[in-house]
């Protein structure tokens, strides 16, 4: 552990910018090429849950993209390792041509991903992985799956400079996105009967119109709880990814 993780107050240079975490006591420790389940204390008492994946290629000297994977629903109970379970099913194996490093919290508080308890410990995770890691800070992408892809739509909207790209899977987008900056590509089932695709469709439109890069992949058969089958068109999305990351 370094030396900084034994001083209450870390300060953390993000996008050029020094971002003060008071509550931070705990580092992200830099591991081996594989998937890893741990914890990050948060400094008041509580900690946050989380999977993260390293590539096979990682190495120090080379900034690799970023990948903040937002897991399903819990049912307002304990996470128990969700994060690791979406990103197994469906954000590694989806993405994993980008050659990213993928971090996958566990939800605190049950959910949404919008409550500030959430967001907070989302942040300093993020902040976090990026101190410790060698990360490209303009190939930092949100997505994720159902409650997470709803929480996708929502980090990119409010932290617009800490994301080059958005994919929300199978998630509710937000009832306005006026001022949206961010590239979004989402991607749904039309048999989704839990969150039907017309509202993304909707949404989708309007960035356009708008002027923004936003774009909408339509999967045929998939229904919600298939999570893993939204994979495939995952890896369909990655071109466009690579594209706006150019």
């Amino acid at each position: 552990m370094r030396a900084a993780s034994l001083f209450v107050g870390i300060v953390i240079v993000i996008f050029g910018e020094m971002v003060s975490h008071p509550l931070a006591q705990d580092v992200v420790p830099v591991l081996p090429p594989g998937l890893h389940t741990r914890t990050l204390e948060r400094g008041n008492g509580s900690r946050i849950g989380y999977a993260i994946s390293v590539p096979a290629t990682y190495a120090p000297d080379v900034h690799v993209p970023l990948v903040l994977a937002l897991h399903f629903g819990v049912q307002g109970g304990p996470s128990m390792n969700a994060g690791r379970e979406v990103l197994r099913l469906l954000i590694g194996p989806g993405l994993i041509d980008l050659n990213a490093i993928i971090v996958a919290p566990d939800v605190i508080d049950g959910g949404p991903w919008s409550t500030e308890t959430n967001e907070q410990a989302v942040l300093l995770l993020l902040d976090q992985v990026m101190r410790s890691y060698s990360v490209d800070p303009k190939k930092v992408l949100v997505t994720g799956f159902s409650m997470g892809g709803s929480g996708a739509w929502h980090f990119a909207g409010k932290y617009p400079d800490r994301f080059t790209a958005a994919v929300p899977i199978a998630g509710r987008p937000p009832a306005m996105a006026e001022s949206w900056r961010v590239p979004v590509f989402a991607l749904h089932s039309r048999r989704d009967q839990v969150v039907p695709f017309a509202g993304t469709e909707q949404r989708i439109d309007e960035l356009k119109r708008a002027g923004v890069t936003a774009e909408l992949l339509l999967l045929e058969s998939p229904t919600h709880y298939q999570t893993a089958a939204h994979a495939v068109g995952l890896r369909q999305l990655v071109p466009l990814i690579r594209q706006i990351w150019k």
